[in-house]
């Protein structure tokens, strides 16, 4: 069966205020299913998990689906899966957990595709324990990270590679295997920030040979809620605890502040809305999300393609790499920054609000700024979602030829 777009839209309530949501980077919509699931364990997981009443077992139950669910996601094992509430907090913890002696004398590599929580966590810790930071670059032609660098800046001191499997503004899918090659040849991790990818495409850790994936459920329409999820769990129990229960074990060593209950809950539900996208998809729940991704995947695909098509018959509009190149759409998700001629990146996001279309104005990237994007007025970011339609992208390119 094909994907059901009509069908999907049905799924999201927010859809009938009737705007044009074109800005997922900034949380995709929410499903009815799991804003109702949130509503209703708000109200009955009232304590915590520990105890031997039922609302506690019912707690730890929820908990123990969450990385379940989080697992399924990522073909991983719920053991190693760490759950709290921002992605940036979770790489963070990583950071110190590895302790001081591991950056001792070594250094790690960032790249300047990632969003600033897979960077800025990495640079502070090793500013503090006086590590060496080294810096993957971008292709200002293809918007890629070149995969033969990383042979040569990863070294036998490289602690870390901390790398996005996608870029979350210019929707460029990056080689992980070359990043994981050198760095593990080296002894150190490969740290992956899968969260712009989640919500386009089935993941796979054992493929990807991430030693910790990193996810964030807004971007595929769950609550406020992250996940890093360790390749081997027993990696878990080599770094040191920052739980404040002197008691807790596996995946809890690394909990700080585990999320509110009724969130996890709602983060089960929209990993099985993710795997209900497609009617068509079944088995179990790894099978579904496989076959339901792969189903929005290609549908997604070929409307990125006539949104692209679309821009480049404009005559002021400037995509910025990535999808620009014909050659580089397959390789690349529904996400595109574009430029205005003589207009700035502000007045055109205001523009396309006046005409019922959300999209996203400045986000803080280095690539976009290796670019020059800030040097003409700064870009516009727009991604396309599981309801995003045609008549939507038709919509979106009239109100940017008015611009002209």
């Amino acid at each position: 069966m094909a994907y059901d777009v009509a069908r999907v839209r049905g799924l999201f309530p927010s859809l009938g205020d009737g705007w044009i949501h074109l800005d997922p980077q900034a949380g995709m919509q929410i499903p009815d299913a799991v804003a109702t699931t949130v509503s209703k364990a708000f109200r009955a997981l009232v304590s915590a998990p520990g105890g031997v009443y039922p609302s506690a077992r019912q707690s730890a139950a929820v908990m123990a689906s969450a990385r379940h669910a989080v697992a399924d996601l990522v073909g991983g094992d719920p053991a190693g899966v760490v759950l709290g509430s921002g992605r940036g907090k979770l790489v963070l913890t990583l950071a110190e957990a590895l302790g001081n002696r591991i950056w001792l004398g070594s250094d790690v590599v960032v790249t300047r595709l990632d969003d600033e929580e897979n960077i800025t966590p990495w640079t502070r810790m090793a500013d503090r324990v006086g590590g060496r930071v080294r810096w993957a670059e971008v292709d200002i032609e293809s918007g890629e990270l070149p995969p033969w660098q990383f042979q040569e800046i990863v070294s036998e001191t490289t602690s870390v590679v901390a790398m996005t499997l996608a870029s979350s503004t210019l929707g460029t899918l990056t080689d992980v295997g070359a990043a994981g090659e050198a760095v593990h040849a080296a002894g150190g991790l490969l740290v992956v920030d899968a969260s712009s990818a989640a919500p386009y495409m089935p993941l796979d850790i054992e493929a990807l040979a991430a030693d910790v994936l990193i996810l964030s459920a807004e971007r595929w329409g769950g609550p406020q809620v992250s996940a890093m999820v360790f390749r081997d769990p027993d990696l878990l129990d080599r770094v040191r605890a920052v739980s404040l229960d002197p008691a807790a074990t596996g995946p809890a060593r690394l909990e700080v502040d585990p999320p509110q209950r009724a969130l996890l809950a709602g983060l089960v539900s929209s990993i099985e809305h993710l795997a209900q996208l497609d009617e068509s998809a079944s088995g179990d729940r790894r099978r579904r999300l496989i076959g339901s991704l792969t189903s929005l995947g290609e549908y997604l695909q070929r409307l990125n393609f006539y949104l692209v098509h679309s821009l480049e018959q404009l005559p002021t509009v400037r995509i910025v790499t990535g999808a620009a190149r014909e050659s580089d759409r397959a390789r690349s998700l529904p996400i595109v920054s574009l430029t205005v001629d003589g207009v700035s990146a502000d007045k055109v996001v205001r523009r396309l609000a006046d005409n019922g279309i959300c999209a996203l104005a400045d986000q803080p990237s280095r690539a976009l700024e290796a670019i020059g994007t800030p040097e003409v007025g700064g870009a516009v970011t727009i991604g396309l979602g599981p309801y995003s339609t045609p008549y939507e992208v038709d919509q979106l390119v009239r109100t940017l030829a008015s611009l002209a």
